[in-house]
């Protein structure tokens, strides 16, 4: 009887083995889209961009399949502890705050930040408190960009919040905001491909780069992510993708 039982112990145990190895066949993955260049939809409706393309080649590498889940910017974090996905893939910077509620991979990029705005408005000095008192600044909410217009500029000026970049853009060429901040390689390919408008000031950097994020307990599927993307960027899989998207390194 005592053989049977520890039979059947040995075979739950194997049971129980094997169903923990095959839980991350699929990963659900959430990007908040569109935020090109690093995720947003072709005309056909499929998914791309740096951050898609850099996490379907990680998946391989684990031996799981990505299933890519849109998820609005202000809720993905809270997305992902309610368990509408496993991990976010979306230029989340690492940030002490964030930290205390998820899980952070190891950072796998960092780009700087810019602002934007007309060109003739190119000699404003966005540095400075007094040139910036009585203007509308935009920002996609929720972002390092947000906290850091808030607390520099909140007490002079207007910051007004958008869900998405896009929707920011809109109301820059609309005339309903003075400049924005935002991530440079966004700016870059949604606000600079109009000639009226520029980058404004000096590019610099805001967090401690970026990361996928996880819930804490996730702690295996965190590890096979920062294997996998280690390994991506020391067999060149890394520089080749980024190349395909940006004309300077952004590796961290």
């Amino acid at each position: 009887m005592k053989k049977l039982l520890i039979s059947v112990g040995c075979a739950l145990s194997l049971v129980a083995g094997q169903a923990l190895a095959d839980k991350w066949d699929t990963v659900r993955i959430a990007v908040d889209v569109p935020y090109e260049p690093f995720e947003y939809k072709k005309p056909d409706g499929t998914l791309t961009g740096f951050e898609v393309e850099l996490g379907n080649a990680a998946c391989e590498e684990i031996k799981a399949k990505c299933e890519w889940i849109v998820q609005a910017w202000d809720g993905i974090i809270p997305g992902l502890l309610a368990r509408k996905y496993d991990a976010i893939m979306s230029s989340m910077s690492i940030t002490a705050e964030r930290a205390e509620k998820v899980l952070f991979s190891e950072g796998y990029y960092n780009t700087p930040t810019a602002w934007f705005g007309k060109k003739e408005n190119a000699s404003l000095d966005v540095t400075s408190k007094d040139a910036l008192n009585g203007k509308t600044i935009g920002v996609q909410r929720g972002t390092v960009q947000d906290n850091y217009a808030t607390e520099n500029f909140g007490s002079v000026a207007d910051i007004k919040r958008y869900s998405t970049a896009d929707d920011l853009v809109l109301d820059l060429q609309g005339g309903r905001l003075d400049v924005v901040v935002l991530d440079f390689p966004v700016g870059e390919q949604t606000i600079m491909n109009d000639d009226k408008y520029d980058q404004i000031g000096e590019r610099f950097q805001l967090g401690e780069g970026i990361g996928m994020a996880f819930r804490k307990r996730d702690k295996e599927l965190a590890a096979k992510f920062n294997a996998a993307l280690d390994k991506l960027k020391k067999n060149g899989t890394y520089d080749t993708i980024m190349k395909k998207y940006f004309t300077y390194d952004i590796k961290i």
